[in-house]
């Protein structure tokens, strides 16, 4: 009787000493998932790393800016006028009423011209020679033709010694040079009524 429990008590210890085999088993299989897992996981991180320096990259030439008063609009032009450079251009996007003359008036108040600025809508061009350098200042809305660009001496301007602004210079697409400013304003009702967007990018600028 002694020899048959002894016998059984051998084999459950065989039994028990292959379950535990078995669980070192697993644990080493789970071990190599977690190992796997981190793996997987440090990969998507460096991809979500070089997609995000992807995005600041391309943003190096994109500025954008929210105004929620024309006061606060009128401010930003006058610090773009204050910063440009003789020989810049910038074309001036929008719809009907989004703030561009007042944006325009901030620029001419940050040259140091004095004098009213209005949209030259049926002139097509204004020039403001009174301030640190000549304002050019462009509504090409009414232009019929790219030719009477060329009639006006637009070149004089664009080339010239002062600074350009071209209001729905998309009209005139063609003769924009390879190196200029885009100043997009846009609207957001649910914002406010006077919230605006306002995004500068530097077309053409090299990487």
């Amino acid at each position: 009787m002694s020899e048959m429990s002894n016998q059984v008590k051998e084999n459950t210890k065989e039994i028990d000493d292959k379950e535990i085999e078995t669980d070192d088993k697993e644990i080493e299989i789970d071990d190599k998932e977690i190992e796997t897992d981190v793996k997987e996981t440090d990969m998507k991180e460096i991809q979500v790393k070089k997609i995000d320096n992807n995005e600041i990259h391309t943003a190096d030439h994109i500025e954008v800016i929210e105004t929620w008063s024309p006061e606060e609009t009128l401010t930003l032009g006058a610090r773009i006028g204050e910063q440009a450079k003789s020989g810049e251009i910038y074309t001036l996007n929008g719809d009907l009423g989004v703030g561009k003359t007042v944006l325009t008036q901030g620029v001419a108040k940050g040259l140091g011209i004095t004098e009213p600025i209005c949209s030259p809508t049926f002139t097509i061009v204004q020039i403001y020679e009174e301030g640190r350098m000549p304002f050019y200042h462009f509504d090409v809305y009414r232009i019929g033709d790219v030719e009477e660009m060329e009639e006006i001496g637009y070149e004089d301007c664009f080339y010239g010694e002062g600074i350009t602004f071209i209001e729905w210079a998309n009209l005139i697409r063609e003769i924009l040079p390879a190196h200029y400013k885009k100043i997009t304003i846009e609207k957001n009702i649910e914002k406010g009524f006077d919230y605006r967007r306002i995004t500068i990018e530097n077309i053409g600028s090299e990487s």
